[in-house]
């Protein structure tokens, strides 16, 4: 199979503006909201690394590359057959891997006493067991975390006491510390490449076309805005007789096509590293419009995404590899952190963690942690919390005292006649505040009236909570008349005065919300004047 540069950018856009369009289509119903009405599915979201991944993936099928997995743990005699004289510098960034020894535990007498004394009468024989499970795992036929167990079960007793036993009469296991193997976490993608073309070639002959989106990990001195000691690389290989860097310049092209790059430059890379051909080495700079007078190092547009190269003969020989082979690489946090306009690799890799990013809530988040506390639990009992609402909506401003019937009927069995009242003179059925909706504004929660001098606060729509406070106060009526019904009380009334908290009108704000409120110095003010009062009579 001859490969033509030309034709690879080619098809990945035909490929890639088919695929794309089909792929917006998004799924609105769910089998499972079919099968069960009451479930509430959303549209999950991604996380943008794994987002990334995922485009990237799909990129590379579209151009006819194949998906391998590589080794990811590798031993250090790799990379000293890659790199040759460099592989101490090379294998100084590298995660070694580590593991506890298994220690040759012996029972003596005054053990053999101990063990007698945490796990009762065993005998000899309980002992002999004992001493033949250590054995087996000193010889690593039983895994550490078997050892409790297999314990357990030769000799009867329960887990616990094993545990127990283990930890106060043998301390070697205690003292154990971590011995080095060879083995070392990958740190690049060309590590497990070398492995596995050296292998794919006893079974197939090339040309092969393959790529690997997997996590290599770096023993960075510190971790900082541009680089994590874990990232993951989107790496691609062709072995082929005909290969040269065009293919590589093909394939860059081809590739960041898809994620809106629309200009390139390569330019000799100076790092020079070992396993490639000299002076193949090349770093792609592409343009893309996303960066145009943004705040980063990159406003001018362009920036540094790939690295490709053909493999150096001499490394290749080390795996019995007689083609060449280009190999591109690029970073996937690089390219997600322009996709989706993240100035940090920490806060877009863990947004969770506090010391990575800044904790930011929108008004329309913090609006959806606004909760009505009580709530009736039976449909007249929602019936009556309606119905308070629309008589103080029909006579809040008239004049007391007044009393106004609001619901009649029957609740847990008993009949009762509901009624909104105000028994004071010379105020009103309800007091100014009763009809305050809560809105979050500008990262504060807050009880508000729906006037002028509120309208910005009003014109988020998301940000309001959707509750007044006489809603939430008739909901805690509506639930204490229930509550009474069933305690056998004749009469019962609920007032709410002037609010000061939340929890005065009935209304209960997440901790989520607290939190980030307490944190960011913003507040939640819930206070006013509310005066309003329901009386139930039982008959």
């Amino acid at each position: 199979m001859k490969f033509d540069p030309e034709k690879i950018k080619r098809d990945a856009k035909e490929n890639f503006d088919l695929t794309w369009n089909e792929g917006k289509k998004l799924v609105k119903t769910s089998t499972l909201n079919e099968r069960y009405p009451r479930t509430t599915l959303r549209y999950g979201k991604a996380h943008p690394v794994y987002d990334t991944i995922q485009k990237l993936r799909e990129a590379y099928l579209r151009m006819g590359f194949e998906e391998m997995m590589n080794p990811l743990i590798v031993d250090d005699k790799e990379v000293h057959k890659q790199f040759g004289s460099e592989a101490l510098a090379v294998l100084d960034r590298c995660f070694y891997l580590a593991g506890l020894p298994r220690p040759n535990v012996g029972i003596s007498d005054e053990r053999t006493a101990e063990v007698k004394e945490i796990l009762g009468d065993i005998g000899d024989d309980g002992v002999e067991k004992i001493r033949q499970v250590l054995h087996s795992y000193k010889k690593g036929k039983i895994e550490g975390d078997d050892l409790v167990p297999e314990i357990s079960a030769v000799l009867g007793v329960s887990d616990a006491l094993v545990a127990d036993m283990l930890d106060k009469v043998f301390p070697e296991f205690k003292e154990l510390v971590p011995q080095a193997s060879t083995k070392t976490l990958r740190s690049h993608m060309t590590s497990g490449w070398f492995i596995s073309l050296g292998a794919l070639l006893e079974r197939q002959e090339p040309p092969f076309h393959f790529f690997s989106v997997d996590r290599c990990f770096r023993r960075e001195q510190q971790e900082d805005a541009s680089r994590l000691m874990t990232y993951y690389s989107a790496s691609c290989v062709i072995m082929d007789e005909n290969v040269t860097v065009d293919h590589g310049k093909a394939v860059a092209e081809g590739l960041l096509s898809q994620f809106g790059f629309e200009k390139f430059i390569f330019r000799p890379d100076e790092k020079r590293s070992k396993y490639y051909i000299p002076d193949t080495q090349t770093e792609v700079f592409a343009f893309h419009p996303k960066l145009v007078g943004s705040n980063s190092k990159y406003s001018d547009g362009w920036i540094e995404v790939a690295t490709f190269g053909i493999y150096s003969p001499t490394a290749l020989a080390q795996y019995d590899i007689p083609y060449p082979v280009m190999n591109l690489g690029l970073g996937v946090e690089r390219l997600a952190m322009i996709l989706h306009d993240a100035p940090d690799v920490r806060s877009l890799t863990y947004p969770q963690i506090p010391q990575y990013t800044e904790w930011e809530m929108s008004d329309g988040e913090l609006a959806k942690q606004v909760f009505v506390d009580k709530m009736p639990e039976t449909p007249e009992g929602l019936a009556i919390a309606a119905a308070i609402v629309s008589q103080c909506e029909l006579h809040g401003e008239e004049p007391s005292p007044c009393e106004f019937p609001a619901w009649e009927g029957e609740v847990c069995g008993r009949k009762v006649k509901v009624s909104v009242i105000e028994p004071e003179e010379n105020t009103k059925l309800c007091g100014p505040a009763a009809f305050n909706e809560v809105v979050a504004y500008q990262g504060d929660i807050m009880g508000i009236p729906n006037i002028k001098k509120w309208q910005k606060a009003f014109e988020n729509h998301s940000a309001r909570a959707g509750i007044r406070f006489i809603e939430a106060f008739a909901a805690q009526a509506a639930r204490e008349i229930e509550e009474a019904a069933l305690s056998g009380a004749t009469e019962h009334i609920v007032r709410v005065r002037i609010t000061k908290v939340p929890s005065e009108v009935n209304l209960r704000i997440g901790s989520v919300a607290q939190r980030y409120i307490t944190g960011k110095n913003k507040k939640i003010d819930m206070r006013g004047p509310v005066f309003t009062s329901v009386k139930a009579e039982f008959v």
